[in-house]
C-alpha cells in the first residue's frame, strides 16, 4: 500500500506553516519527501494511499495509568464504553495533567489491558482538531494517527534530531530534552545490565552527538524516521476523533463513487456497465416473454378441457372455479355428497378434532361451516388448520368456534 506521511508542525495551523511530509510507494522506502506550506502538498496519486499523521514529540505528553477492571468495552459494546472509558482516563489523569482534560486528546496503547499499568499520551485538543480540518479541506483526510517516538522505539535507543542551531536529545523517559552534557549523562547512562543504549541522530546533528556521547552513532534520516514510525500499531485516532474517520470515509466513499460517475478515466468502465445492464435487461424481458406464452398455453390448455367438458358454459372466465362449481352441482344432482357439503366438512373435521372433543353448536350456510366448540389450545389449533389445508379446507378459529370454507385445492 502507498503511504502518505505528513508531520504536523509544532505551530497553530495556518497558510504559512510547514508541513514535512514523506511519500512512499511501498510503505517502507521513500519515494520523495519535502517541508512545504499546507497549500503544496501533493495529492495522493491513488486513492488506495494511506494518509498518516504524526504528531511530533513535542507536542505530547506520556502518563502511565493502571485501569480498573471493567473499564474497556469490547466487540459491539466498544462504542457505548467509549464515553464512559474518557470519564475513567479524565479522573485519572486529572492530578497530572498541566491543563484541563476536555482541551486534550487523550488515546490509549494498542491492545490495552486493565489492572496492568498502560500508557496515555495526550495532546492540545484544539491544535490537533484544527490541523486535522485543515488537511481534510485539502483532501489528505487522515486514516491513521501516530506519535513520533512511541515506548517501544526509545526503550533502549536514545535519538538527536533537529538542526545545528538546536539539537534535540530524545530518550527512553519519553522525554525530549536540548542535547547538552547534563542531558546525555541523564538519558544516556547505562541499562541495570550495564548496556548503554544506542544512538541513532540525524545527519544534520550527527557530529555533536558523537561529540558528547564520545561514541560512533547511527546515522538516520529524518524521512526514514517518520517512514518507521508510521509502520507501528499505534493509532491516536480514539474517541472524538472515532468519528470523525467514520465521517471522512462516508465523505470518501462519496467522491469514488462521484468519481466513477463523471471522471474521464471511468468512462470505459461506466460504458461497459451500461452494456451490462441492458443486455441483462433484454434478457430478463425475453425471459419473462417466454414464462408469459408458457403460462398462457397452459391456461389455453385449461379452458379447453372445461369447454370440452362442459359445453354448455357460455364464457370462460375462472376455468378452474367454474370447473369445480359444475362438478359440485353434478355431484348434488346424483346425490353424492360434495367436499364443500356440510357432511363432507364436518367428517373431515371429525377426524382431525380429538375424540375428547365435544360439539357445542354447529352452523352452515353458503359452504360456510360454524362448529362452536370448547377453547383449543394455539399449537393444536394450527395442527389442525394445517391438517385440513391438505385436504382443500380453510380452517380458522374465530375465538369460540371454528369456521370453515372451501380452500385452495392441496
Amino acid at each position: 500500500m502507498i503511504s502518505f506521511i505528513i508531520s504536523l508542525p509544532a505551530a497553530s495551523a495556518d497558510a504559512t506553516v510547514l508541513y514535512d511530509y514523506v511519500l512512499s510507494t511501498d510503505g517502507s522506502a521513500e519515494t520523495r519527501s519535502a517541508s512545504v506550506p499546507l497549500s503544496l502538498l501533493p495529492q495522493p496519486p491513488e486513492r488506495q494511499t494511506e494518509v498518516v499523521v504524526l504528531l511530533p514529540m513535542s507536542a505530547l505528553s506520556w502518563h502511565q495509568v493502571t485501569l480498573p477492571k471493567g473499564s474497556l468495552a469490547r466487540g459491539l459494546r466498544a462504542d457505548r464504553g467509549a464515553s464512559r472509558l474518557r470519564a475513567i482516563l479524565d479522573g485519572l489523569l486529572e492530578d497530572r495533567l498541566l491543563d484541563e482534560p476536555a482541551q486534550l486528546h487523550l488515546a490509549l496503547q494498542p491492545q490495552p489491558v486493565a489492572e496492568v499499568p498502560v500508557w496515555v499520551v495526550a495532546c492540545d485538543r484544539a491544535w490537533l482538531h484544527a490541523h486535522l480540518q485543515a488537511l481534510t479541506q485539502a483532501g489528505l483526510a487522515a486514516g491513521r494517527i501516530v506519535p513520533e517516538f512511541t515506548p517501544e522505539a526509545l526503550a533502549q535507543t536514545l535519538y538527536v534530531v533537529g538542526d545545528e542551531q538546536q539539537p534535540v536529545l530524545v530518550g527512553g523517559r519519553l522525554l525530549s530534552c536540548p542535547l547538552s552534557v547534563t542531558a546525555v549523562n541523564w538519558l544516556g547512562e547505562p541499562t541495570a545490565e550495564g548496556v548503554l543504549p544506542a544512538v541513532v541522530a540525524e545527519p544534520a546533528v550527527a557530529a555533536q552527538a558523537e561529540s558528547l556521547f564520545k561514541r560512533p552513532v547511527t546515522l538516520q534520516q529524518r524521512s526514514q524516521r517518520l517512514l518507521q514510525a508510521a509502520q507501528t500499531s499505534w493509532d491516536l485516532a480514539q474517541f472524538d476523533l472515532v468519528n470523525a474517520n467514520r465521517d471522512r470515509a462516508w465523505a470518501q466513499l462519496a467522491q469514488g463513487v462521484k468519481s466513477l460517475l463523471h471522471a474521464p478515466p471511468w468512462r470505459a468502465a461506466r460504458l461497459a456497465l451500461v452494456a451490462l445492464v441492458l443486455v441483462n435487461l433484454v434478457g430478463l424481458n425475453a425471459w419473462a416473454l417466454r414464462e408469459q406464452m408458457a403460462l398462457q398455453g397452459k391456461r389455453q390448455a385449461v379452458r379447453a378441457v372445461l369447454g370440452s367438458t362442459f359445453p354448455n358454459i357460455p364464457v370462460v372466465v375462472d376455468a378452474p372455479l367454474q370447473m369445480a362449481r359444475e362438478v359440485a352441482a353434478l355431484q348434488r344432482a346424483s346425490g353424492a355428497a360434495a367436499s364443500t357439503d356440510m357432511e363432507a366438512m364436518l367428517a373431515s373435521l371429525g377426524v382431525q378434532l380429538p375424540a375428547t372433543q365435544t360439539l357445542m353448536a354447529i352452523d352452515y350456510q353458503a359452504q360456510t361451516l360454524r362448529v362452536k366448540v370448547p377453547a383449543v389450545s394455539a399449537a393444536e389449533q394450527a395442527r389442525l388448520a394445517l391438517a385440513l389445508k391438505q385436504q382443500g379446507l380453510a380452517a380458522s378459529w374465530d375465538g369460540t368456534q371454528w369456521v370453515i370454507q372451501p380452500g385452495p385445492t392441496p
